[in-house]
């Protein structure tokens, strides 16, 4: 058997090579590398082909439960864009608060971050509500470029912020520790940011809008004729989650159920529109994600089967906490540029082993915030790209050079957290 140091670089090296050199998926490169890892480490530590087989399967179903949560969450998504609900919101949001630039950008921000959150993916939150909110930020004054990294920027905040954040169910699932008490610490990290955001890339362009052309071009024809009815899906999805924390005994139905029985009121809420079309294009949109989950659970299981993921800790655990909080701010998000899943799963877990000083809740969410930035680096930038196209931009150059001090903001803001994890956690 090959030290356990051996066994993690070639499983690293089959998975960026399978990423980067040949230009694979990132669910087929981990697949690649697991399936390395395990004949680096020998297939008698495996218990045989068979054996290997058993590992391999069993880390498939490492994150049914957040596959299950994306799968219908993205068709609760799809089904409520198709409504027409998204530009009603958008549309009301610009009717009501038109006086008050700072405030509409604000809210606009957190329209844009709403998919990402129920979704748990950043790219679905720029390719749907990025795309309703782009007009709307063009209409403000805001260039190109300010509109695209904002609504990148929504994108990766709205990914992190709850009840879905997909990095920090890796990150727990690592460690047995539940998606439990998430909330609060992810709201504290995400809504400042998103407001800061929305003020630094828009406040000077939209404080100077001209407000009669602003309502004369603002499109209004979905929230006149559905009106209310537009958003009782959301409402009631809002709070089948509320009562399924407040009351678990009672409810208990889990994501996936509260998520199905959402878009059965969306498919007659506003527009009309063909379920099963939609419901396609959602998987569609899903499955790359849906596919890293499966290669990330195969991952962990087997560093965990060869002890890569032991040495891992043990060697992260004895980094002085200025170099680990370093390595955390540089590797996490260039480690990202392949997948942030990835990031957190190969880079996230072992971190948070090496901050079981700290608390572990605010500690993951933390990390979690970090990974997600490599939805901004090249040379996939997912997000960035994903930003510039929805608002017409020819590349994503300008797009990331307006991200370059956010983004460091966004990483000293969640060293910030780690730090002082046990004081912010004894205020909530």
């Amino acid at each position: 058997m090959a030290s356990e140091f051996v066994i993690f670089l070639v499983m690293v090296g089959v998975f960026a090579g399978g990423c980067f050199a040949l230009s694979w998926p990132v669910s087929v490169s981990m697949l690649l590398a697991s399936v390395a890892g395990i004949l680096a480490g020998g297939l008698a530590l495996a218990g045989g082909p068979l054996g290997a087989a058993r590992h391999l399967v069993e880390g498939t179903f490492g994150y049914v439960d957040t596959i299950l949560t994306i799968a219908t969450a993205m068709v609760f998504m799809n089904a409520v864009r198709a409504s027409g609900a998204l530009e009603a919101l958008s549309a009301w949001v610009i009717k009501r608060f038109n006086r008050s630039p700072a405030v509409l950008l604000i809210l606009l921000t957190l329209v844009a971050m709403f998919p990402g959150m129920i979704t748990g993916s950043s790219s679905a939150s720029v390719l749907t509500a990025g795309a309703v909110v782009a007009p709307m930020f063009a209409l403000l004054g805001l260039p190109g470029a300010d509109a695209a990294a904002l609504v990148a920027m929504a994108g990766i905040l709205g990914m992190i912020a709850p009840p879905v954040n997909i990095p920090a169910m890796i990150i727990g699932g690592g460690i047995d520790m539940p998606f439990v008490g998430f909330e609060l610490p992810l709201l504290l990290l995400t809504i400042p940011l998103a407001v800061f955001s929305a003020l630094w890339f828009g406040y000077r362009h939209a404080r100077k809008m001209d407000r009669a052309k602003v309502l004369a071009a603002l499109d209004t024809s979905a929230l006149d004729r559905y009106g209310f009815r537009l958003f009782v899906p959301v409402i009631l999805v809002v709070a089948l989650m509320v009562c399924d924390k407040a009351f678990p005994k009672v409810f208990n139905l889990g994501m996936p159920l509260i998520f199905a029985i959402g878009t059965v009121p969306a498919v007659f809420a506003g527009k009309r529109f063909n379920f099963l079309t939609t419901a396609k294009e959602a998987m569609d949109q899903a499955l790359p994600v849906l596919g890293i989950l499966v290669g990330v659970g195969m991952f962990i299981q087997v560093m965990t089967l060869t002890g890569v993921r032991g040495f891992i800790v043990v060697n992260a655990l004895s980094v002085p906490s200025a170099l680990l909080y370093l390595a955390i701010a540089v590797s996490m998000p260039l480690f990202g540029a392949v997948s942030a899943f990835g990031a957190a799963s190969v880079l996230g877990v072992p971190f948070l082993l090496a901050l079981l000083g700290k608390d572990t809740i605010v500690a993951a969410a933390s990390l979690s915030l970090i990974a997600a930035l490599g939805d901004f680096m090249p040379p996939t930038a997912l997000s960035a790209i994903f930003a510039a196209q929805v608002v017409g931009l020819d590349g994503y150059g300008k797009t990331l050079r307006k991200l370059i001090l956010p983004s460091l903001l966004v990483v000293g803001w969640a060293l910030f957290f780690i730090a002082f994890s046990k004081q912010i956690r004894s205020i909530y």
